[in-house]
């Protein structure tokens, strides 16, 4: 079955894409609005910002996900992309940086709702279960590609308009998903949905913790999480005070760490076609090591320069390609078909875990103590995830892309404990 021939799941996952892109361009207006309001300290209200974000995600999707059988579900998304939309639309005008907080709880709150009410809706949108694992890396792939493009995006339209506008045509493009959604054929969540989703959470966090593979990704999402942070957060007051750059800069500095992924995204699947992924993966782990190490060089000896600083962005950009696109095979990989869900939205969970440690210390020891001591211990911890990376994920057990020969986990039935079965 070809899967975009379905036509609900075609408006379904362009609905998620515009959605995932207006949350991106959020992402980068967010911090330019930061510093308008805040100037040096704009990397502390960013990472309080990204911090309440990151709380909602744990603490929501999974709740949502539980219980997201007790609501129209087509009803729902489309009121989560409507609050989205007016939350996006008044943050231009705040004035306190408390509004701030207040109104990125509402949205993010809403976002970490919409994601796992998505994906419950697919497996009853897309009923064969080929179709279905592909929906699956649909997903992952246009997560992937909204943090490679909306930097880029962001940084093109910068060059012609205010960050204001940004905030605007996101929140037209949260209104367009929701018309999306309007007319797609949703049925009704079978009864005790509710139950088996949280069984399926359970489930998930059980097998990661159960299998080697699995638990090398969640040392390598620490990896990420501690080299996107400095990024994310600190790109903004590192260009414009640092550097003396406008916001433009910023966009364009943004860029080029996407760029970088986006070039390491784009040579990947031939490279997964003969390296195991284990292999690719913990390079990238290495890489970004070592760009974290270049970032705290670069400001400890004073090397603050333009092409400096962007050979160091996308530096980490291509290491975050390298570690997130073949998650999405790992994962697959890693359980048999009636677990990957419950996988999938593990991962969701435990790599916003990692975020949600390494956001505030990139804003608030940012701003207190510096980018030389703040760098310094966001390369420590990225070493420790790819240390815990390499002892964790034996070498015999390399997946290579989707299509190689796995060994998925199957959650016994009753000690819960995690069994091999060969993949046919």
């Amino acid at each position: 079955m070809r899967l975009f021939a379905i036509r609900d799941y075609r408006y379904l996952f362009s609905a998620q894409i515009i959605a995932l892109f207006g949350t991106g361009l959020t992402t980068v207006a967010l911090g330019l609005l930061a510093y308008d309001l805040a100037g040096p300290s704009a990397g502390t209200v960013l990472g309080t910002a990204l911090t309440v974000k990151m709380v909602m995600y744990v603490i929501i999707a999974p709740l949502a996900a539980a219980y997201i059988g007790r609501f129209p579900r087509r009803t729902f998304l489309i009121l989560l992309d409507v609050v989205r939309a007016a939350v996006v639309l008044a943050l231009p005008f705040v004035s306190e940086v408390w509004h701030i907080y207040v109104l990125i709880g509402l949205l993010q709150a809403a976002s970490a709702a919409f994601t796992p009410t998505f994906q419950a809706v697919i497996p009853d949108v897309v009923t064969d279960e080929s179709a279905y694992t592909r929906a699956l890396s649909a997903s992952q792939v246009a997560s992937t590609m909204e943090s490679l493009l909306s930097p880029v995006l962001a940084a093109v339209a910068l060059a012609f308009i205010s960050f204001n506008w940004l905030f605007l045509g996101t929140s037209a493009g949260f209104l367009l998903s929701a018309l999306l959604i309007l007319p797609t054929r949703i049925p009704a969540a079978r009864p005790g949905a509710d139950v088996r989703a949280w069984d399926k959470a359970v489930a998930g966090i059980r097998t990661f913790l159960g299998t080697p593979r699995l638990r090398g990704i969640m040392a390598l999402n620490l990896v990420v999480a501690a080299a996107g942070s400095i990024v994310i957060v600190n790109t903004v007051n590192y260009v414009r005070d640092g550097l003396g750059g406008s916001q433009q800069d910023v966009g364009w500095m943004l860029a080029a760490s996407g760029g970088g992924t986006l070039l390491a995204a784009v040579v990947l699947p031939r490279v997964l076609d003969r390296i195991a992924a284990r292999a690719v993966m913990l390079t990238g782990a290495g890489v970004l090591v070592g760009g974290t190490i270049a970032a705290v060089t670069l400001v400890a000896a004073g090397l603050t320069t333009w092409a400096g600083t962007a050979i160091v962005w996308a530096v980490i950009g291509i290491g975050m390609a390298l570690i997130i696109t073949p998650t999405g095979a790992v994962l697959r990989a890693s359980a048999v078909p009636s677990a990957i869900p419950g996988v999938f939205a593990a991962q969701f969970s435990l790599s916003h875990l990692a975020w949600l440690i390494t956001y505030p210390i990139a804003g608030w020891l940012g701003t207190n103590a510096g980018f030389v001591l703040t760098w310094s211990l966001l390369a420590a911890l990225a070493g420790a995830g790819a240390v815990g990376a390499v002892l964790l994920w034996p070498r015999h057990d390399g997946s290579r892309a989707a299509t190689a020969p796995a060994t998925p986990v199957r959650l016994a039935p009753r000690t819960g404990r995690s069994t091999l079965s060969k993949a046919v």
